[in-house]
C-alpha cells in the first residue's frame, strides 16, 4: 500500500524539464524523449486538472507550452496533497499500527544494545497522531509514548516523497530514535536518515535524501545557514527542501532555545597578496591627491590676497571635495566670511 500511495502523491512533484536553451540544443530523439516524459506526467494528473494539454509534440514550443501550463496549475498541488492525505489518514494509521503489531517479539540492535519490540499504538495515541498531522500541539507526559505517536504523522507525510524532519533535543536521542523507529519505517518501505554533529557534507546530503530525517534543531538550523550563506553552488547544498518538521519537546526548542541565535563563524581568507598588489597604487593615489589639494589651497590663498574672494571660493569648494579635513582648509574655515561662501 505504501508504494501505491507514494505513486499517487508523486504526481504533485515538480516537473523536471530541461531549460529552454538546453532543449534548443537537443536533436530530434532528445526532444522526443523529453516530450514523452512530459506527456506521461500530464496524463497521470490530467483527470484533476483538465486545463493541461492532451498531447505534447517533440518540439521546443510544445514542451515549453506544456511546462508553462503545468506551472500554472502547480499552485493547487499543496491543497490537493493535503486533501489526499486526509483521505488516506485512517487507512495509513491502521497500516502503521498493524506493522507495529507484526513486529512484536522481534529483536533489533539499537545503539549497540539488543532490544525487543513490544510497542503497539493505543487508540488514544492514534488521536494524538491525528492532532500532530493537523498542526496541533499534542501534550503528553513522560512514558506515554511520544516517540511512537510521532511515527503516525511521520509515515503519512513521508509518503509525499518531499522529506520529513523529526527534530529532537540532542544527538543521542536523534540516533536512538532513528534506529529504533527506523525498524518500523523500514518495514513499511520507507528510508530513514540521521544527522549527527560530526558528519561530512556528503553524509549529511545522503541523510537528507531519505524519506525521514532525524536530527537536532541546531543541526537543521546550521545546515540551513550553510546552504544559504556559504554554499556557492546547488551541488554544495545538503538540504533538499523543507516540507514538514515534527518537533519533540516543542516548548524547549521553539521557546527556550529559540532565544539562542545560530551563528556560523570561520577563519578569514589570507588576502595579503592583494594587499601587497594594491598598496603601492593606493599610496601613489593618495600622494597625488595631497599634492593637488595643496595646489588648490595655495591658489585659493593667492586669490584671497588679491581680493578675489568669489574665485577663491571655487578653489575652496574643490579643496573641500578632495580633502575635507585638510589642515589649511580647516584654518580657512575659521574665518566666518569664508564659511559663508
Amino acid at each position: 500500500m505504501t508504494t501505491g500511495w507514494q505513486r499517487h502523491l508523486a504526481r504533485y512533484h515538480k516537473l523536471d524539464v530541461p531549460a529552454k536553451f538546453e532543449l534548443e540544443r537537443m536533436d530530434e530523439s532528445g526532444l522526443r524523449e523529453v516530450a514523452s516524459a512530459v506527456q506521461n506526467r500530464l496524463t497521470v494528473i490530467r483527470p484533476e486538472f483538465s486545463s493541461l494539454p492532451k498531447t505534447v509534440q517533440p518540439t521546443v514550443a510544445s514542451i515549453e507550452a506544456a511546462k508553462a501550463t503545468f506551472h500554472e496549475v502547480s499552485g493547487q498541488f499543496a491543497k490537493a496533497r493535503v486533501k489526499y492525505l486526509e483521505k488516506i489518514l485512517p487507512e495509513a494509521y491502521a497500516v502503521v499500527k498493524n506493522a507495529a503489531r507484526r513486529l512484536c517479539g522481534s529483536q533489533h540492535e539499537i545503539n549497540g544494545q539488543v532490544m525487543t519490540w513490544d510497542m503497539v499504538h493505543f487508540d488514544v495515541q492514534l488521536i494524538g497522531g491525528i492532532a500532530i498531522h493537523r498542526g496541533m500541539i499534542a501534550e503528553m507526559q513522560t512514558g506515554e509514548g511520544k516517540t511512537l505517536v510521532a511515527t503516525l504523522p511521520v509515515y503519512l507525510n513521508a509518503l509525499t516523497g518531499l522529506g520529513v524532519h523529526v527534530v529532537t533535543v540532542n544527538d543521542y536521542l536523534a540516533k536512538r530514535d532513528s534506529e529504533w523507529m527506523g525498524v518500523l519505517f523500514r518495514s513499511l518501505g520507507l528510508t530513514v536518515g540521521c544527522i549527527q554533529n560530526d558528519m561530512s557534507p556528503g553524509e549529511r546530503r545522503s541523510a537528507y535524501a531519505q524519506d525521514i530525517t532525524y536530527g537536532t534543531n541546531s543541526e537543521f538550523g546550521f545546515d540551513y545557514l550553510r546552504d544559504n550563506g556559504m554554499a556557492s553552488t546547488k551541488d554544495e547544498q545538503v538540504q533538499r527542501g523543507h516540507y514538514l518538521a515534527i518537533i519533540d519537546e516543542v516548548d524547549s526548542i521553539l521557546i527556550d532555545e529559540a532565544r539562542t541565535p545560530l551563528i556560523i563563524t570561520g577563519h578569514a581568507g589570507n588576502d595579503s597578496h592583494q594587499y601587497d598588489l594594491y598598496k603601492p597604487m593606493v599610496e601613489q593615489l593618495v600622494k597625488k591627491q595631497t599634492e593637488l589639494c595643496n595646489q588648490l589651497a595655495s591658489e585659493a590663498k593667492r586669490l584671497m590676497d588679491a581680493g578675489d574672494i568669489a574665485a577663491a571660493g571655487v578653489f575652496l569648494y574643490k579643496l573641500k571635495l578632495g580633502q575635507p579635513r585638510n589642515r589649511r582648509f580647516m584654518r580657512f574655515m575659521e574665518d566666518p566670511e569664508l564659511r559663508r561662501l
